[in-house]
């Protein structure tokens, strides 16, 4: 049996390297796959927690599908969104969203 220390070590890394991602990324696209990176972390909290505090309930791995549904809608929203911006500008970099401001 795999002890609990051994995967939030994997989540802290999944978590750390997603937000290393996203504030050290210029691309959208980067900064999305580091939030989707961030959003797993947690859901492998939610599904070590529940079974090593709550063996027989369910309830973690619900809020881990429940999460994984969301940031499936969330990542097909910022897709859309990214598609658009690349319609009118040519670029999906940050440093060129200033130009939606005019």
């Amino acid at each position: 049996m795999i002890h609990m220390e051994y995967y939030l070590i994997v989540s802290t890394i999944m978590l750390f390297a997603g937000i290393f991602g996203f504030f050290t990324r210029r691309n959208t696209l980067t900064m999305l796959i580091s939030i989707e990176l961030i959003l797993n972390a947690t859901d492998i909290n939610f599904a070590v927690f529940n079974r090593f505090l709550f063996p027989n309930g369910l309830e973690g791995h619900f809020f881990a599908l429940f999460s994984i549904a969301i940031s499936a809608a969330e990542t097909a929203i910022a897709i859309a969104i990214m598609i658009n911006i690349y319609r009118n500008i040519r670029s999906i970099q940050v440093k060129h969203l200033d130009e939606m401001k005019w």
